[in-house]
C-alpha cells in the first residue's frame, strides 16, 4: 500500500461526551480524497494522552497511519488540557476509553475496529481500557506502558521513586521546561504574505521546519490552559510554571507537607503526589488507579498485545516480568515482547546512557506498530502471527572502545526466543562471600559485613531504569564513578569507595556469561531499628583498556526492599532489631554477555537516592516521619545466611 495513497483531514478540537456528562478534547485524522473524507469505513488508531494532544510526538502519529487508511484519534484524558472534568491518574480511563470506543464506532467513518498505542502513562491508558474492556478494542501496542503501580513503577517494594515528584512538579510534563523555552523564542521570521521561512533551532538539539515550530508556537496555548486550569491567579500560574526547576530543594525538603510547595494552587495534584509518597501498602488505592494487569489478567480483554519495553526503562520489570507472563498464560490472542537496550521511550536510539550499542538496537516503532495493526485490524496476511513471541536484544560482546560521542562501545545483538522467561536459562546463584567476593561457590562461616547508614547521606544514584527524572538524576548505564556536576554527588570517587557501599564481585570471567530474564538478590541482613531500607545494584566492570585505562563499572539494574515490606507488600511488619531475614530485592530484567575478563559485581546498600525516597529509619508513618536516625546494618554471608544474587545463565 503506498504511503501517499490518502490524504489527511483534519477534525480537530471535537469534544466527545463520556457517560457523566464530561466532555474530553479530541482530534480526529481522517483518510480523504480530494479534501474531503474518503468513502468507505476504516479501522481506528486510538492514543489518549494527559501530555496535550496538540504537542509532541502523538501529535504528530497520524501522518504514518492515516495515509494507509486508518483513522487515527487522539484524546486528552479527563481533567488535562483541552478536557473537562477532574484528573485522577488513570481512574477514570478505563471508563472514559470504553466510551469514546463506542463514539468511534458509531462514526460513518468507523469499520468498529480500534487498535491502541502510545508510550508511558498513554500504554497505561491502553491497559486501563483492556482491563474494562469494549468489543471495539481489536488489539493494542503499549510501550514501556504503566501497570502495577503499587508494586513497581511509583511504590518500588514499599519505596517511593522520585521520578514521580519531579513528574508532578511539573504538572506531568517531562517537557515543560523545554516547551518554557520554545515559548520564549521570538525569532521566528515570516515573509510578507505570512508564509514562515527560514529554519529554527530547538532548544534540545536539531532544527525543525519554520512551519513545524510556528505550529508548536500556537499549541503553546493548549499548554497554557492546562496550567490555568489547575492554578489560581497569574502569580499562583507563574509559581506552577517554574516549580519543575526546583524539583531538587523539594526533593531534599521531603517529607513533603501540604502547602508547602506551590502545588497548593493544584490541589487535586497535591493530593495525589501526597498519597503516593504516604501510601506505601499496595492495597484497594493502587488498585483503584485500574491498571494492575498481573493481577487482574483473568478480567483483561482477550486481545493481541506487543508489548514493547527495554532494559533500561522505568516499567522494565512490570511488563516483561509481569504483564506478558501473566497475559501469555491466561489468554489465547497472540501476546508478543519486544525488549531492547532502551532507556524510557528510546526505541529509534541506538544507546542508553553511556553504552552503545550499534544501529541494530535502534527500531522503527511506527513500523512495527503498522505491521501489527495491519495484521489484526486489517486482516493482512503478513506473518505477524507466526513471529516469535520474543524478540530480544542480548548487550554485549563489543570492543569497549571509545564512540566519537564518548560512549562505550557495548555491542549487542537481536534474537528470537519462544517464551520469558526463557525455560532453558538456568537460575544459577552467584553467592556473597565475606571480604567482597561473589562466586558460584556456598559461603564459609564468616561474621557478618557491618556499615552504617545515614539517611542524611544517601548513596547517590548513578544511571538507572527512570524517566521523568528531569535534572534529578541521569538515565541508562553509567560508570559507577561519581562526578561533582552529577546532583547530589560532593566528590569524583567511585561509588564503591564508600563505607556504606557493599561491594562483592567475581574474579575476572574465564569464558563469557550471557544472562538473560529476571534479576534477584536474596538478602540476608539485619537492622538495629525498626526499619530501614536495602537495595541491590549489578554491576558489569570492564577491565582497563586504552580507551578506558581506568576501566568502567556499567550499572546493569538495581532495586530496593523497604524492610517493613519484607514479606507482604500489602502489610507492614516492623523489625525486630538485629535479627537477621532474608529480603528478595528484584532487580528489573536485562539480557547481557559479561565477557570473558569483565567481572560481575553486586552492590549493596541502604539508599540509592534520588532513584528512590530515603528511609530515616525510625519506623513513623511513611512521608511524615519528624526525625532521622543513623542506622546500623548489617549483610550476613555463611552457610546458614546464605546471601546470594541470581543470574539466568543461558547455556554456553
Amino acid at each position: 500500500m503506498a504511503e501517499d495513497r490518502f490524504e489527511i483531514v483534519e477534525q480537530r478540537d471535537l469534544h466527545v461526551g463520556m457517560r457523566d456528562g464530561v466532555r474530553l478534547a479530541t482530534n480526529v485524522f481522517l483518510p480523504g480524497r480530494a479534501g474531503e473524507v474518503a468513502a468507505g469505513r476504516f479501522p481506528t488508531v486510538l492514543a489518549r494522552t494527559p501530555y496535550g494532544k496538540d504537542f509532541g510526538v502523538i501529535a504528530t502519529l497520524h501522518r504514518r497511519f492515516t495515509p494507509r487508511g486508518y483513522a487515527f484519534v487522539v484524546q486528552d484524558v479527563r481533567g488535562r488540557y483541552g478536557s473537562e472534568g477532574r484528573w485522577r491518574p488513570l481512574s477514570d480511563d478505563g471508563d472514559d476509553g470504553v466510551d469514546l470506543l463506542a463514539w468511534i464506532a458509531a462514526q460513518p467513518w468507523s469499520d468498529g475496529k480500534v487498535g491502541t498505542i502510545g508510550t508511558s502513562y498513554v500504554g497505561g491508558t491502553q491497559h486501563a481500557l483492556a482491563l474494562k474492556g469494549s468489543p471495539h478494542l481489536a488489539a493494542m501496542v503499549p510501550v514501556d506502558a504503566m501497570s502495577n503501580p503499587g508494586q513497581f513503577g511509583i511504590r518500588h517494594a514499599g519505596a517511593f521513586e522520585m521520578r514521580w515528584l519531579n513528574w508532578v512538579l511539573q504538572l506531568g510534563n517531562p517537557n515543560l521546561h523545554a516547551l518554557n523555552q520554545v515559548g520564549e523564542r521570538t525569532d521566528e521570521v515570516r515573509s510578507a504574505d505570512g508564509t514562515p521561512t527560514g529554519a529554527w533551532t530547538l532548544p534540545l538539539g536539531g532544527v525543525a521546519t519554520p512551519a513545524e515550530n510556528w505550529e508548536l508556537r500556537d499549541r503553546l496555548a493548549s499548554r497554557e490552559a492546562a496550567i490555568a486550569r489547575v492554578g489560581g491567579d497569574a502569580a499562583a500560574r507563574a509559581e506552577l510554571k517554574a516549580m519543575g526547576e526546583r524539583s531538587r530543594e523539594f526533593a531534599r525538603a521531603l517529607p513533603l507537607a501540604a502547602g508547602a510547595t506551590p502545588l497548593r494552587h493544584a490541589p487535586d495534584y497535591e493530593a495525589w503526589l501526597l498519597a503516593a509518597m504516604t501510601h506505601g501498602d499496595n492495597d484497594a488505592w493502587w488498585a483503584g488507579m485500574g491498571v494492575d494487569v498481573a493481577a487482574n489478567a483473568a478480567a483483561y480483554q482477550d486481545i493481541p498485545v506487543l508489548h514493547v519495553t527495554g532494559a533500561y526503562d522505568s516499567w522494565g520489570g512490570p511488563v516483561a516480568n509481569l504483564n506478558f507472563p501473566a497475559l501469555t498464560a491466561a489468554k489465547r490472542s497472540r501476546q508478543r515482547l519486544l525488549f531492547g537496550p532502551w532507556t524510557h521511550g528510546q526505541q529509534a536510539m541506538s544507546y542508553a546512557g553511556m553504552a552503545e550499542f550499534g544501529p541494530d538496537a535502534a527500531i522503527d516503532l511506527r513500523a512495527e506498530e503498522l505491521r501489527w495493526f495491519d495484521r489484526w485490524l486489517k486482516g493482512e496476511p503478513n506473518g505477524a502471527e507466526a513471529d516469535p513471541p520474543v524478540r530480544v536484544f542480548v548487550m554485549g560482546a563489543g570492543d569497549a572502545h571509545r564512540t566519537p560521542e564518548g560512549r562505550v562501545f557495548v555491542g549487542g545483538r537481536w534474537r528470537d526466543e519462544p517464551a520469558w522467561p526463557i525455560a532453558r536459562a538456568a537460575e544459577t546463584a552467584f553467592f556473597l562471600q565475606a571480604g567482597g567476593g561473589l562466586s558460584t561457590a556456598p559461603p564459609g562461616v564468616a561474621a557478618p559485613t557491618r556499615y552504617r547508614f545515614d539517611p542524611r547521606d544517601p548513596v547517590p544514584s548513578i544511571g538507572g531504569a527512570v524517566s521523568s527524572q528531569g535534572d534529578l538524576m541521569q538515565a541508562g548505564a553509567q560508570d559507577q564513578r561519581q562526578r561533582r556536576e552529577l546532583w547530589p554527588c560532593t566528590t569524583d570517587a567511585p561509588l564503591s569507595n564508600r563505607p556504606d557501599v557493599l561491594v562483592f564481585q567475581t574474579e575476572p570471567l574465564a569464558a563469557d556469561l550471557e544472562v538473560i530474564g529476571p534479576l534477584v538478590v536474596k538478602l540476608w541482613a539485619s537492622s538495629d531499628g525498626p526499619d530501614t531500607d536495602f537495595t541491590a545494584k549489578l554491576v558489569d566492570v570492564y577491565p582497563s583498556n586504552p580507551d578506558f585505562p581506568d576501566g568502567l563499572a556499567l550499572n546493569i539494574g538495581d532495586s530496593i526492599v523497604r524492610a517493613r515490606y519484607r514479606n507482604s507488600l500489602a502489610q507492614v511488619e516492623m523489625l525486630e532489631p538485629n535479627r537477621p531475614y532474608e529480603f528478595a530485592i528484584e532487580l528489573y530484567p536485562t539480557a547481557l554477555v559479561f565477557q570473558k575478563g569483565h567481572r560481575v559485581r553486586v552492590d549493596i546498600s541502604s539508599s540509592n537516592f534520588p532513584r528512590f525516597d530515603v528511609n530515616p529509619n525510625t519506623g513513623e508513618p511513611l512521608g511524615a516521619n519528624t526525625a532521622w536516625r543513623v542506622a546500623e546494618n548489617a549483610v550476613f554471608h555463611d552457610p546458614a545466611h546464605p546471601s546470594r544474587l541470581l543470574l539466568p545463565v543461558m547455556p554456553a
